[in-house]
């Protein structure tokens, strides 16, 4: 039996799965396990009665027959217009969501109308997701609806079954859950085989070949958790950081501490084998960063782009977030329409962009992130206690040190306008250490997107006179210091992805 045949028999039980426990409403992150669980089981199940080729692919005169009562001749009037192209082979052309206002507990029913303009092969199938805000993970509602039952491992009535020319009739119903964190719940549809979706070239998109098709109102008002504040005085005057990566100049003993990052997802204090903290200072010219990070096992691992293509963007910067690395994120006005990121790892290698919206512009999987022409002209260095790529023995973590001009933040500000903060001013940043696309974080994004979410960075105010106020690091969050559980692994949300 291949892989590919496992895989593809998991994803069916998964939409079976689905379609039963949709009718009564999913309750969020809590159940997910215990759902995975019985999704496991089901997909044995599959195995056993479809077998490893994926069961017949020919179609029974009485399910041609059937299929034929799903068509109509042309788009309702009741229906709302819509255009989503799947490669020129699909269109999705309208959809009906009765309601679209739904509050906890109501029960939707979903119509979409799909165009057959150029008939597709063998083995893609229909699929819907419906995105709650505030919910890291979709409700998955593949298989709820006559025209995707299931049948010997293949959507009898799916989009390799439509004719040129034709307009099939696609309903679901669905009930809303009944914990709903946001105003707003969003219906995606997608078209897909195996680990792939049908390319979207034309039509509102999340960006991952899903089609946007309707927002459902909840009337439920979001929650607003607060996010951590910084107080970070100036430097006296005369007082000088030097970039070495040894944080041991009197200006630091007394900067102002994030406090030990905590879980991304959660917000909860993390104590997990990798943790961080970073301390702040800033003078007439610069902003200064001083990140300690607890790793057990400090990777470096990159070379250059000739010899690492795929681990460099298409400009030739390392993907550091594909390892270890810190990050700053800044945003003066913290709306997500320009920020800046930073990395650098325990190598001191850097990648450092500019952005003109969420996570805006954005290439393919190699980039260009953002606008990678951004150059700070900054100061780095980074001192490492313990060994780099050396797995056989235990590490402490590793320090970076930054000095950033505030002149690399003058993007978009009028000419002649100084970007050096004035006493009283906030700016916006969140701070992570991460591995291999995950971390922890100064302020946790709970579900709200990815680590570029802006609403969701921290507040740091400069001030020149002012008594330094104590961090607050968020709710639980202990003392950034290792302690006795440094390197033992807690639980843990799934991390926020990064890119």
């Amino acid at each position: 039996m291949s892989m590919s045949s496992v895989l593809h028999a998991s994803r069916r039980a998964r939409s079976a799965f689905g379609a039963a426990s949709l009718r009564v409403g999913l309750l969020g992150l809590a159940s997910y396990a215990s759902l995975a669980a019985v999704a496991a089981a089901v997909a044995v199940a599959t195995l056993a009665t479809t077998g490893c080729v994926g069961g017949s692919k020919t179609q029974s005169p009485e399910d041609k027959e059937r299929l034929k009562s799903f068509v109509v001749d042309a788009l309702p009037s009741t229906a709302k217009k819509l255009d989503a192209n799947f490669e020129n082979k699909i269109h999705l052309i309208g959809y009906r969501a009765e309601p679209e206002s739904a509050p906890p507990g109501t029960e939707v029913k979903l119509t979409y109308y799909w165009r057959c303009d150029d008939p597709i092969e063998a083995g893609w199938a229909l699929s819907t997701h419906i995105q709650h805000e505030g919910f890291e993970r979709p409700d998955n509602a593949d298989g709820v609806g006559a025209l995707r039952e299931w049948k010997d491992g293949v959507q009898i009535f799916g989009p390799s079954r439509w004719e040129r020319g034709k307009i099939y009739v696609d309903e679901q119903t669905y009930r809303m859950p009944a914990e709903l964190r946001g105003m707003d719940s969003l219906v995606y549809v997608s078209i897909w085989k195996n680990d792939a979706r049908l390319r979207i070239i034309s039509g509102p998109t999340d960006g991952e070949n899903r089609a946007l098709v309707v927002k459902l109102r909840t009337g439920v008002a979001p929650k607003a958790p607060g996010v951590p504040e910084l107080e970070v005085k100036q430097l006296a005057r005369g007082e000088k950081i030097v970039v070495d990566g040894k944080g041991d100049e009197a200006a630091w003993k007394t900067a102002p501490s994030t406090g030990a990052f905590v879980n991304v997802g959660t917000g909860a204090a993390d104590h997990g084998p990798l943790g961080g903290s970073v301390k702040l200072a800033w003078d007439n010219e610069n902003l200064y960063a001083l990140f300690e990070v607890r790793d057990p096992a400090v990777t470096g691992g990159f070379t250059d782009a000739k010899a690492q293509p795929k681990r460099h963007t298409t400009t030739g910067q390392p993907m550091l977030w594909t390892g270890h690395t810190v990050e700053m994120m800044v945003d003066r006005v913290g709306d997500n329409a320009s920020y800046y990121e930073l990395q650098i790892n325990p190598q001191n290698k850097i990648f450092r962009s500019r952005f003109a919206g969420y996570n805006a512009p954005r290439g393919g999987d190699y980039g260009p992130f953002g606008n990678e022409d951004w150059d700070p002209k900054l100061k780095s260095a980074v001192v490492v206690n313990g060994t780099i790529d050396k797995a056989d023995d235990k590490d402490e973590g590793y320090v970076v040190e930054v000095a950033i001009p505030w002149k690399a933040y003058a993007f978009g500000l009028p000419e002649g306008t100084s970007p050096t903060p004035k006493s009283g001013d906030t700016w916006h940043f969140n701070f992570y250490a991460m591995q291999d696309n995950g971390g922890v974080a100064w302020s946790p994004i709970l579900g709200q997107g990815n680590f570029h979410r802006a609403s969701r960075f921290g507040k740091v105010r400069f001030v020149t006179d002012a008594p330094l106020a104590a961090a607050d690091a968020g709710p639980g969050a202990p003392d950034a210091s290792p302690g006795p559980d440094a390197g033992r692994a807690g639980a843990k949300a799934p991390p926020a992805k990064k890119k």
